[in-house]
């Protein structure tokens, strides 16, 4: 791993991954402070993270990566966050699409995912995810032709989609007299079927590029297909997508609250204090902690290494509090802050609209309670999402 610049450092003593994000950070922070934040894609920035070696942070060492576990991974995308939310949540899609097969890899000796692993580490490709998206009941048509299957989908909320390689993704077979199966692949994103759609005009996150991905008429060869599963109800794989994948998300989060708090103190400084704002600070600090606590609960499940519908009740839980808690450190943040973290160039409204994302992850609040529950008195969980 060597940092973006014209030297390299010594590849027999790489820099950690955390390292290079705040190497990087500060300059993505300038960018952010520098732009006005209207929906443009953080290409340079990806570009950086790219040349950094960052790409391949989560690949193993012994496939040619960095060998960053999931909590290392977390302070990354906490530390980039820190310094340009967009950034951190777009790059976040692709770290847990590594993270994943990489677990897998590691931990379940499963050889099917060395290739894709050992491809990011040479290549540097981008992968995207449309797991939001698609989630447990999958989304999509995959019909069954000569070879392999003609997808035909409309996939939302592929974050990076501007600069993703390869689209990690899956559609819904139906075949007569047979529950209908989600059938998961990757779609190379140069294929003449596949085409990027201007859709990502939003509240916050504006610069991350989730934009929907439209899929007409590419064909899945047979051999492609890395995952067969039923649709609506939760698989194995599934457990270990949700158990990694989110402590990464909310680290994001996490950060963007970090740095909201650092900002509003900063801000509640160059004026004399009173008991209502030292009282409002009290507030943000106990909120954010709140949320530091929910992410690290996150974090002890994924060490357990053994994914189930346990785990996932705890990585759910700790999403649920994570949001809610950084969230409200974020508000705090803006009353700490008083009238001038209302204008833009104080740079904490957009950390304000960034921190909004933090609710629309599944499980959002209805399904996680359920699923939490559920859990809780004994009673199935395979179709709650």
């Amino acid at each position: 791993m060597a940092v973006a610049t014209a030297t390299r450092i010594d590849t027999k003593n790489p820099p950690s991954a955390v390292d290079v994000a705040r190497e990087l950070g500060p300059l993505f922070a300038r960018r952010a402070s520098e732009t006005a934040d209207e929906d443009r894609f953080v290409a340079d920035n990806f570009a950086a993270l790219k040349e950094a070696g960052l790409f391949e942070a989560g690949v193993p060492r012994e496939l040619g990566g960095g060998g960053a576990d999931v909590d290392e991974l977390a302070a990354m995308l906490r530390t980039l966050a820190h310094h340009c939310g967009s950034t951190a949540l777009a790059f976040a899609m692709h770290t847990h699409s590594v993270a994943v097969p990489a677990w897998r890899w590691k931990h379940q000796k499963v050889a099917a995912v060395e290739p894709l692993l050992k491809r990011i580490a040479a290549e540097r490709i981008q992968l995207l995810s449309s797991g939001g998206s698609d989630w447990i009941a999958g989304s999509g048509k995959a019909e069954k032709v000569d070879g392999g299957y003609r997808i035909d989908a409309r996939k939302i909320f592929s974050s990076g989609a501007p600069t993703g390689n390869l689209l990690m993704t899956s559609a819904v077979l139906e075949s007569p007299g047979e529950p209908p199966t989600v059938l998961h692949f990757g779609v190379p994103m140069n294929s003449p079927h596949v085409k990027v759609l201007d859709t990502w005009h939003t509240l916050g996150m504006r610069a991350t590029a989730s934009h929907d991905i439209l899929i007409e008429g590419h064909v899945v060869p047979e051999a492609a297909v890395a995952l067969r599963r039923k649709a609506g109800e939760w698989h194995p794989v599934w457990h270990i997508i949700a158990t990694i994948a989110f402590p990464l998300i909310y680290a994001v989060y996490v950060g963007v609250a970090d740095s909201a708090r650092d900002l509003a103190v900063e801000l509640a400084k160059k004026k004399k204090p009173n008991a209502h704002a030292i009282d409002l600070a009290g507030r943000m600090e106990t909120e954010l902690t709140g949320a530091r606590l929910a992410l690290e609960s996150m974090l002890a499940a994924v060490r357990l290494n053994a994914p189930s519908a346990a785990t996932v009740n705890q990585v759910m839980i700790g999403k649920e509090l994570a949001a809610r808690h950084a969230i409200a450190a974020v508000e705090h943040a803006m009353q700490v802050a008083g009238g001038v973290g209302f204008y833009r160039s104080a740079g904490l409204e957009r950390k304000f609209r960034d921190i909004q994302a933090a609710r629309y992850h599944p499980l959002q609040s209805g399904p996680q309670a359920e699923y939490a529950g559920a859990m809780a008195l004994g009673l199935p969980v395979d179709r709650i999402f």
